[in-house]
């Protein structure tokens, strides 16, 4: 017989909420057997968990839950390979691609953040206070706006 998983087991395992997989069913990644009065038990297979860890390491890697089942789809079906990684190549190249977008814009706001704390030592170090004073920093605020009107 097939080992077999219940929710709470694949939730244990995988450090997820329950209601986590059953969303991941809604959205037909998983697909669990139904047991039980009115089909209330859900029975995940062998499948079920490789198809899970698979939509997790996808999400680690920023790709929607769309691209993951559409990813994941492909290795169900008995085509070749090469169709798969040619688009789980170009998935990820454009996912690669915001991620260097989003990376640039951080490092701009990271630019802009050094400017504003170097300005606001030099206009510190004119009044002879230091950034590290909290009492006097304090002041620093109100002494910035002055400086800047």
């Amino acid at each position: 017989m097939a080992t077999t998983y219940s929710i709470s087991d694949l939730a244990r395992e995988f450090d997820l909420t329950t209601r986590a997989i059953r969303f991941y069913e809604d959205m037909g990644l998983l697909q669990p057997e139904r047991s039980g009065p009115g089909g209330r038990n859900r029975i995940y297979s062998h499948r079920d968990r490789t198809r899970l860890k698979l939509t997790l390491r996808a999400k680690r890697l920023g790709l929607s839950l769309t691209e993951a089942k559409e990813l994941i789809d492909m290795y169900d079906s008995p085509r070749d390979t090469g169709p798969q990684l040619q688009k789980f190549l170009l998935v990820l190249a454009e996912h690669r691609q915001q991620l260097e977008a989003q990376m640039a814009e951080l490092e701009a706001n990271l630019d802009e953040v050094k400017v504003h704390e170097k300005e606001a030592r030099s206009l510190l170090a004119k009044q002879g206070l230091s950034a590290g004073s909290p009492t006097k920093a304090a002041k620093a605020p109100k002494t910035i706006q002055a400086a800047r009107t």
